[in-house]
């Protein structure tokens, strides 16, 4: 029995998220807080939430308030599962 072939968009099929850097002190890392609207059940009015993720930036690029986009990617460490596709916009 053949094992169906997954095409590249299938297989590349990867989460991206746009988000802000709050912290580059770290060795290879930097935190991004992403934020989302999202609608309240009952209420019906948006509602904006954040989350923060670890992201791999391995040649250190992306300082602080540095708008960057982010892709998911296999587990890198504990916490780490996404790393820097590119930046976006540079901190003023």
């Amino acid at each position: 029995m053949e094992t169906p072939e997954k095409t590249t968009e299938e297989r590349n099929a990867r989460k991206e998220r746009v988000g802000i850097v709050t912290s580059a002190k770290m060795d290879k890392t930097i935190t991004v807080e992403v934020r989302r609207m999202m609608k309240h059940a009952m209420y019906d009015k948006y509602i904006e939430r954040s989350s923060k993720l670890m992201v791999h930036d391995e040649d250190e690029d992306a300082g602080e308030g540095d708008t960057v986009r982010i892709t998911e990617t296999r587990p890198l460490s504990k916490r780490k599962r996404w790393r820097l596709a590119e930046i976006v916009e540079r901190a003023k």
